[in-house]
């Protein structure tokens, strides 16, 4: 049950094993005489403390682990003695509150800041030690939660996570690392800080729109399992997401990263979220959820980016629509039991809102919010998300507020031990993509904040790291990691999920499905639109044909089709004067809108749209035979619809606007579905391109 490990024999040899810091070498050797503490032959058989409770799996590898009977603790600060906060009969609650008493003012504030896993040097740059980076964050600024942004196999993750478990193990008080990523499951043509920087290393699912266009519940908790069994495998401990806010304004670049425009369906999904990476309640083998962003990044001015000062806005034009659309799904999260909240970066408009917020919750008499950003706004953390709506867990900044997105004119006039004052104050207990504590620690120093201040947001993340277990056992298996990472099974279920979120939306002229009769006359011609590699993309997409269907004719011209395939794969981007985002489909989007036409008018077209944006398709919709909606799918999916091997069932995730007009006309707070005119795209057969919109196959 046991293990007690030196570092030469507890190294893993998976992957890309790299040579550790000199520091952790010694921390491992000056104990390494300490006594195996593992049985002969194998581990101890599972027991039971005197009180019933299971005895966890412990593991050390540089410390020492003392033996009570048949129970073993973990001696983190090598005193010859099992501490409160090192007993694991004890509360999550009662360890945390002793360990606090323990640590210095430095050790609390590196624990408050979370920051990017960095390995290697500036490109050109001959590093010996590629971990050296994050080696200084941990054993020097005592940071302890990292987020991993690269994109390794399973069991490398694991393998590295293993060697900065032995280096936090090494330090004075042994608090562990909690490893953190976002999003890393999803198909994502285009990788995004902050949305899903990885892909394709564990199992391969629909993106969260597409999981929404199945329009069931399951669906996700079934993802979210499996999720969660490849990540812990992997070491990693919490995730920064869902996105679960809803998505209103359509021209807002991540919507592409939400679950699409119900509250309703937002909500049902978000509970299944936190219950299948969670579980019923946080414990060893849960991953914790960091929803986001609070109370909904989606209302924003003109679709802009609030990580730009032009998009720091958030707008509530609509009267009630704060709680009427933006905050059901965090609700439904809260009372699921989710283990952080993330703020928005956003400036709440009182210029440009109607009535939202209780009168209690108003910041002044006239004024009915602080335009402040959401990690520095009392009103919203403290007042609305804890007060009104029960949080209970900790809040986690959004990378960069205390610098380059500390939005609100009071906040841009403070110095950075002010910034820090404040959002402590207003509740924020993890300050992200930070790697810095020296601020926090002068804000104290400088009479700004009293130490005191800090113990409860440092109390609420030790009972996070202390509830997942890692006090017990950090490490992990990183060839068990890459088989589950690997599991055909896991698949199956995922590529299932694809199927499912395929949205056919016309088939009038009732060109699918292809058939193998029709197939066996069918000469088609396949072309992919998207701003970059699109010559490459059509390439992948004709052999992924060729693949299911190696009979199938694919010739090189419209001429010589008798169908058309075309797939388009739009990109947003920003007016060249900053005013707004567009989803207008031209060349800035990568749509060569005249060309599909060209091909639309020459043969008869089965139209593909990635409609990861509500993209306005009034150009090339019209012109096509058929017209299928996908949410960042596997091309696989594509075309078994179009091939009939399953009848589609998916459902619109959001609204299609009409037009540019619409797009324009849209109040940025209310989902398509419940603007006061006509907004959504009707197509010539007479269907309204409206949320939960789709069709299958005549039986």
């Amino acid at each position: 049950m046991g293990k007690h490990r030196t570092r030469a024999n507890g190294r893993a040899a998976a992957a890309a094993a790299v040579a550790l810091p000199l520091s952790l070498a010694l921390a491992g050797g000056a104990l390494a005489a300490t006594p195996d503490h593992s049985s002969a032959g194998g581990n101890p058989p599972a027991h039971s403390n005197a009180g019933g409770k299971n005895a966890p799996e412990v593991e050390a590898r540089v410390k020492p682990v003392i033996k009570k009977g048949q129970r073993e603790f973990r001696d983190l600060n090598a005193n010859g003695q099992v501490d409160t906060y090192e007993d694991w009969g004890k509360s999550p609650s009662q360890r945390a509150a002793d360990l606090v008493s323990r640590m210095t003012l430095e050790e609390k504030a590196g624990l408050i800041h979370i920051t990017s896993e960095r390995r290697g040097a500036p490109a050109g740059t001959v590093v010996d030690d590629p971990y050296a980076p994050t080696v200084g964050y941990v054993e020097d600024r005592n940071i302890r939660y990292l987020v991993i942004r690269d994109n390794p196999t399973a069991a490398q993750l694991a393998d590295r996570a293993n060697d900065y478990q032995e280096l936090a193990e090494a330090s004075r008080l042994g608090i562990p690392v909690v490893f953190t990523s976002n999003p890393r499951n999803h198909v994502n043509p285009d990788q995004q800080f902050g949305i899903s920087e990885a892909t394709g290393q564990f199992s391969l699912w629909p993106g969260s729109l597409g999981l929404a266009a199945s329009h069931d519940p399951g669906v996700v908790r079934g993802f979210a399992e499996i999720a969660r069994e490849e990540w812990r495998a992997a070491g990693i401990h919490k995730i920064y997401g869902y996105q679960i806010e809803t998505a209103t304004e359509p021209r807002w670049n991540r919507v592409s990263g939400t679950f699409g425009e119900s509250p309703e369906l937002n909500a049902d999904i978000a509970r299944e979220l936190v219950l299948g990476f969670q579980g019923e309640e946080l414990d060893s083998e849960s991953v914790a959820q960091t929803i986001k962003h609070f109370p909904g990044d989606g209302a924003v001015l003109r679709g802009l980016d609030p990580h730009n000062a032009q998009g720091q806005w958030a707008i509530y034009p609509t009267e009630g629509s704060l709680y009427d659309y933006q905050l059901p799904p965090f609700q439904a999260a809260i009372d699921a039991g989710a283990s952080s909240v993330m703020s928005y970066y956003n400036v709440p408009s009182n210029e440009l809102s109607a009535d939202q917020l209780p009168k209690h919750l108003w910041y002044s008499e006239d004024q009915q919010f602080e335009e402040v950003a959401g990690a520095y706004n009392k009103a919203i953390i403290d007042g609305l998300l804890k007060g009104e709506m029960g949080f209970t867990g900790y809040v986690n900044s959004d990378s960069g507020i205390l610098t380059t997105t500390a939005w609100g004119e009071a906040i841009q006039a403070m110095t950075l031990e002010e910034r820090y004052a404040k959002a402590v104050d207003a509740g924020i207990a993890l300050f992200s993509d930070y790697n810095d504590p020296t601020g926090l620690i002068n804000a104290v120093n400088q009479g700004l904040l009293p130490e005191s201040d800090l113990d409860p947001h440092v109390q609420s993340l030790l009972e996070e790291i202390f509830t997942l277990g890692l006090f017990e056992n950090p490490y992990v298996d990183p060839a068990n990691a890459q088989e589950i990472a690997d599991s055909a099974e896991s698949q199956a279920v995922a590529d299932e999920a694809h199927r499912r979120s395929v949205t056919l939306l016309r088939n009038d002229a009732g060109q699918l499905p292809l058939t193998d009769e029709a197939l066996a006359e069918t000469r088609l011609y396949v072309e992919v639109f998207t701003r970059t590699n699109a010559a490459n993309q059509t390439a992948a997409l004709k052999n992924v044909i060729r693949a299911a269907d190696p009979s199938v004719q694919i010739v090189d011209t419209p001429e010589e089709a008798t169908d058309a395939l075309v797939l388009v794969r739009p990109n947003s981007y920003e007016l060249p004067d900053g005013s707004a985002k567009s989803v207008e489909l031209d060349a800035n989007t990568g749509v060569n809108v005249a060309r599909i036409q060209e091909i639309e008018a020459t043969v008869p077209t089965i139209l593909a749209v990635n409609a990861v944006l509500p993209w306005v398709i009034e150009d090339i919709e019209p012109g096509a035979a058929s017209v299928v909606a996908t949410f960042d799918v596997k091309t696989e999916a594509i075309w078994e619809a179009v091939r009939g091997e399953f009848n589609p069932t998916g459902k619109l995730p959001v609204t299609l606007p009409a037009d540019q007009a619409a797009v324009e006309a849209n109040a940025s707070d209310v989902p398509g579905y419940a603007e006061a005119f006509d907004y959504a795209y009707t197509n010539a057969a007479g269907d309204t391109y409206e949320f939960g919109f789709g069709l299958s196959y005549e039986e």
